[in-house]
């Protein structure tokens, strides 16, 4: 088991066959392109792996083939999380049983529980596991934001080794990483955060955007934290405009369909996830075209 899953994590995109199915090769296949370009490892089935739409034996057996695929080579994190704890932490003790090396788990959504409430919810997974949790934050999805007094909170569990925070708040974030201790890693939930997190002592990212440019946001990674702000500011400047296009509509439908439009085989959207209207797809594809892409060739046969 890897228990520190690295700095520059992916969160997959689900590949699907012609007719909707999951292409469990492809996934195999783009998973380890991913971590030849850049990447530690990966996260399957998260918000990016369109998550809501797969079944939980289709989830147990992405897992299994990505880990099996990737090996030691990388991590993979099993995005197990759910917004009904029972569930939640039955499926995380079959996810573990799949070899994976870390558990995602996103706040409860929907619910919209209390802080109480949210504590207990991951305290409870993290009691029923063995492998390291990740909680997610992310409350523009989840409608409710996990505070940093809780996150805090969770940091003294002995297997919650961070935090993925996409809240965008980072006054917030800072008072995590100051809190917590060099021990507890925040990663970056939003691309566009990424270099500002860093900088101030956060450890790393899930990145979306990795799957173009993971070689790009490694090295801006490794900048930030090493204290070369210069070199990685401007690494950041540079990829901002495409985070921005990679998130012109829901993820993960822009950077699905960048893949595809580059000759990556990753199929289409479960829905109610659809195709980019038009004049969205154009401008993902400017933008996309502006920039040295990373993903080995070997990704798109």
């Amino acid at each position: 088991m890897n228990s520190t899953p690295g700095r520059v994590l992916t969160a997959m995109v689900t590949p699907f066959t012609p007719g909707g199915d999951v292409d469990y090769a492809g996934a195999r296949r783009l998973a380890s392109a991913l971590v030849d370009s850049g990447s530690d490892g990966v996260v399957v089935t998260g918000t990016t792996g369109e998550a809501p739409t797969l079944s939980a034996p289709e989830k147990l057996r992405l897992w299994g083939e990505v880990k099996d695929e990737l090996g030691a080579r990388a991590s993979v994190i099993a995005g197990s999380g759910d917004n009904c704890t029972a569930d939640t932490v039955e499926l995380s003790r079959e996810a573990v049983r799949t070899g994976v090396d870390a558990l995602l788990l996103t706040t409860p959504y929907y619910n919209k529980p209390t802080q109480e409430g949210i504590e207990r919810h991951f305290a409870a997974v993290a009691d029923a596991v063995d492998v390291p949790c990740i909680p997610y934050n992310i409350p523009g999805r989840t409608g409710v934001n996990v505070t940093a007094g809780t996150q805090l909170r969770l940091a003294r569990l002995g297997n919650v080794i961070g935090v993925k925070e996409a809240s965008g708040d980072l006054a917030q974030i800072a008072r995590v990483i100051e809190g917590a201790g060099p021990d507890f890693r925040v990663w970056s939930g939003n691309d566009e955060d990424t270099f500002h997190v860093v900088s101030m002592g956060g450890y790393g990212v899930i990145s979306v955007a990795t799957h173009l440019v993971g070689r790009q946001v490694a090295a801006m990674v490794a900048a930030a934290a090493a204290g070369r702000t210069g070199e990685a500011a401007a690494l950041h400047r540079r990829l901002l405009p495409l985070v921005e296009a990679l998130f012109c509509v829901t993820n993960p439908v822009p950077v699905k369909y960048a893949l595809g439009q580059l000759g990556v085989p990753v199929g289409g959207f479960r829905l109610p996830l659809c195709d980019p209207d038009d004049a969205s797809a154009a401008r993902i594809m400017a933008e996309v075209r502006r920039h040295t892409i990373d993903l080995p060739i070997a990704a798109r046969a």
